[in-house]
């Protein structure tokens, strides 16, 4: 009976010793699954990666300096107000020999200073026509330099004022005639010339136009 004893606890240890086995391999625990991977974690990544990428190329980069110009042209001055002084002009005149020499006696017509070309007048009314004019002859006028009149239509009774100052070749003056209207209703044109005291009369004309009502 001992013998059977023995041997039947051998087979009990050996049972419990598979089945301890095989419970062993059917209870092992399986391989841990991988974790989750955290998404913010994975774009925060991604975002330093890119930055870090940008950077890089930044330090790598050299502008090119712009050339510096080399244009040292002086400038132009500025004009300035300061008036220069200019000689008169002065008529000339062609003698028979062909060669132009200065005119002594010459005017040229600047404005009407009063009466412009047809005014109004009523008949027999009394005016002063005034011109202003140059003196672009080489001579001075002083006394003896008048206004005359030159025909064309109607004297009109006029009468020079005469000059009270020496007119120097390149300045201007006011001549100035005292004209009474005609009585009859028309156009009146009246033409005047400069005259020397050697009687000799200028080449340019100078006229009064008015309209009688």
């Amino acid at each position: 009976m001992q013998v059977n004893v023995t041997a039947m606890n051998i087979k009990s240890l050996s049972f419990l010793l598979l089945a301890a086995v095989f419970l062993s391999a059917c209870g092992a625990s399986p391989t841990p699954a991988e974790p989750t991977p955290d998404i913010a974690a994975v774009r925060t990544s991604a975002a330093s990666t890119v930055e870090a990428r940008f950077t890089l190329t930044a330090a790598a980069f050299t502008p090119t300096p712009l050339p510096i110009p080399t244009d040292t042209a002086t400038p132009e001055p500025l004009p300035t107000d300061t008036p220069t002084a200019t000689a008169p002009v002065i008529a000339v005149i062609t003698n028979d020999q062909g060669t132009e020499v200065p005119l002594c006696d010459s005017l040229t017509f600047v404005a009407d200073v009063t009466i412009p070309d047809n005014t109004t007048m009523s008949p027999g009314q009394e005016f002063t026509k005034t011109w202003r004019v140059k003196n672009t002859g080489s001579c001075p006028w002083g006394a003896g330099y008048a206004l005359a009149y030159a025909g064309y239509a109607n004297q009109m009774s006029g009468q020079f004022i005469p000059l009270t100052v020496v007119v120097q070749p390149g300045e201007e003056v006011e001549l100035s005639v005292q004209f009474k209207a005609p009585t009859q209703v028309g156009e009146y044109v009246s033409a005047w010339a400069m005259k020397n005291p050697q009687g000799r009369t200028f080449p340019q004309i100078i006229f009064v136009k008015i309209i009688v009502q």
